[in-house]
């Protein structure tokens, strides 16, 4: 979810700034692909030391330019107040097997995160003073289901997504904030196809966008889909999405929305090695249909955000680099080579990524 300023300029002070902010965004982002003679000046991924290299960070909140959130293995949960130049560990107490793979953040010190695994190695956690204490909120005790991925409409109004059970993805609810949650009726769901299911790589295969719309992503199956609901998740509607699929290893792995009409997909094979063509869509009538990108990332990619205040520009992040689309998904080039999962940006201009070996970046110039 996005975060709101505290206060509100007036109609024509606050136009101007985020006019402002737009083209400072757009043309420094820009500047990625300037001649190596400028590289002093460009803006590029400068890594935070948070001294926990031996966790993979798939899930990422980034709430402003200070402060950030990642969680990872290793039941790692780490908050910076201070753009990353120093990061406290938060983690849940006694959770060192965990895996989260999710967190969202509404502020500095409001949060919940998901691990993921089978039975109940699926759980939600929330706090509500920075980490220095959690609750766990929900413990998922039906071994037939796999949570990967939660997001949420506003403060209090929040799904989390689990792989097919019964033959229907499972939606969880919640309406007081990640305090508590209940598994949504199953009718309003399209039935799953043979072996679909979403990937718990980045956080993302679960997305809102306004307050009642959400798109989930899938991959798996004999076609990658994108389902979406207007309805914070009671009925959903599936629609194919053109990136590789038909094995176990491909599909979408990553939505982002900026409105409830323009989205983005990346995904591809995440396996080493092979070959992920066509691994990025773009959607301009809310995810019913999609249209390959014409210069798309040239492999596999796990993360995808826009820019923020813009009408093009987005990142997309995965194992083997970074890269910028400035026409809203249509064309996508290298901007860097460094390995991040996900990544996510915030309304005060900043962008963030994490990945493996305790990787967590901001973009600076």
């Amino acid at each position: 979810m996005r975060r709101t300023a505290r206060t509100a300029p007036s109609r024509g002070r606050r136009t101007a700034r985020l006019l402002t902010a737009a083209a400072v965004c757009a043309g420094a982002l820009a500047t990625l692909t300037a001649v190596p003679a400028q590289a002093h000046r460009l803006p590029h991924w400068e890594v935070k030391e948070t001294g926990a290299p031996d966790a993979r960070f798939r899930g990422l909140a980034a709430v402003s330019r200070h402060t950030a959130w990642v969680a990872g293995s290793g039941g790692t949960v780490l908050r910076t107040t201070d753009g990353g130049e120093t990061w406290r560990d938060v983690s849940p107490p006694g959770d060192e097997g965990l895996e989260f793979r999710d967190i969202e953040a509404f502020d500095a010190r409001r949060a919940v995160a998901l691990s993921i695994g089978e039975g109940e190695a699926s759980r939600v956690y929330r706090t509500d003073d920075g980490g220095a204490t959690w609750t766990e909120s929900f413990r998922n005790t039906d071994p037939r289901a796999f949570y990967d991925c939660l997001t949420f409409f506003d403060h209090r109004h929040g799904l989390a997504m689990s792989d097919p059970v019964d033959g229907r993805f499972r939606i969880l609810s919640t309406g007081d904030g990640g305090r508590s949650w209940t598994v949504l009726p199953s009718a309003g769901m399209p039935a799953a196809q043979d072996g679909e299911a979403g990937f718990a790589a980045s956080g993302q295969c679960l997305v809102a966008s306004g307050p009642k719309d959400v798109w989930l992503a899938t991959g798996g199956a004999a076609r990658a889909r994108v389902l979406h609901s207007a309805d914070r998740g009671l009925t959903w509607t599936a629609f194919d999405a053109p990136v590789p699929a038909g094995d176990p290893a491909r599909g979408v792995f990553a939505l982002a929305f900026r409105d409830r009409v323009h989205g983005l997909a990346v995904g591809g094979d995440y396996r080493t090695g092979q070959s992920s063509p066509s691994a990025a869509a773009r959607t301009t009538d809310g995810g019913r249909t999609w249209r390959p990108a014409g210069t798309p990332p040239p492999a596999y990619r796990s993360g995808v955000a826009w820019l923020p205040h813009s009408r093009g520009a987005a990142l997309a992040v995965g194992p083997t680099g970074t890269d910028l689309t400035t026409d809203g998904g249509r064309t996508w080039r290298t901007v860097g080579t460094g390995s991040y999962d996900t990544v996510d940006c915030t309304p005060d201009l900043a962008c963030w990524a994490s990945g493996e070996r305790g990787r967590v970046a901001r973009l600076e110039r």
